[in-house]
């Protein structure tokens, strides 16, 4: 059984969803402090300029200690119609636009109140779309207590895991003998990110994976996992 234990973002990059289809089981982590200027709420689009971020606005004034999961969206800003004009602007040239931009529409004009229930749809969707099917698990409802790498290994023996799947940046903090006392292996992402074809060139990486579903459609999921290798159009 190998676990991924992940905070929820916003439009996630490609590494997230590879962590995802390499998961058994994914755990949401939505009970720990929400950050600002992460991203839990933004990701970055292109445009034909440049790399562009898109940001959902949360409610924070006097919320400075909220959890993830109490994040509220902040609707006075009319963040939903400058989002999808944007996405729309950028990429209503791309072959596989009309194949998800409607859902988008539905997905960003639901009025979630909370940050985390708009990026559960979001992520869900995309899974969907790439064929994923891991199952997710919000870390609030497993009710595990303990803190830093504790808290993490309390949460992959509850659910039976062998392997225990993150980030590189990760080895920053993590404690390796804590997993190999519970006989859990630590793997790193390491994610190669792929090269594909983009609407405008010269390529750039790390953006939403939105950005590879509107170029590549149903090939999108073998070129996040680098099983089919393309060149970017200089």
């Amino acid at each position: 059984m190998r676990v991924v234990i992940l905070q929820p973002g916003y439009l996630p990059w490609l590494g997230f969803f590879d962590q995802l289809r390499r998961a058994d089981c994914f755990v949401i982590y939505d009970d720990v402090q929400y950050t600002k200027r992460d991203w839990r709420n933004r990701n970055r689009i292109k445009t034909q300029a440049e790399a562009k971020y898109l940001t959902v606005p949360i409610i924070n004034r006097g919320r400075f200690d909220q959890l993830i999961k109490e994040a509220e969206i902040d609707y006075s800003q009319n963040w939903t119609r400058k989002h999808l004009a944007t996405i729309l602007a950028n990429y209503k040239r791309t072959p596989f636009f009309e194949n998800y931009f409607p859902t988008l529409i539905d997905i960003l004009n639901s009025q979630t109140k909370y940050l985390l229930d708009l990026n559960i749809k979001v992520i869900r969707a995309c899974a969907n779309w790439l064929g994923i099917k891991t199952q997710l698990i919000l870390s609030s409802d497993l009710s595990i207590s303990g803190s830093s790498t504790m808290r993490l290994i309390n949460i992959c023996q509850h659910l039976k895991a062998d392997y225990y799947l993150t980030g590189d940046a990760a080895s920053n903090y993590l404690d390796k003998t804590l997993f190999d006392k519970v006989n859990i292996k630590l793997e790193y992402h390491s994610y190669k990110h792929p090269v594909y074809r983009q609407l405008y060139p010269p390529f750039l990486p790390y953006m939403s994976i939105i950005d590879l579903l509107f170029n590549h459609g149903a090939e999108s999921l073998a070129i996040l996992s680098n099983e089919k290798i393309l060149e970017s159009e200089d």
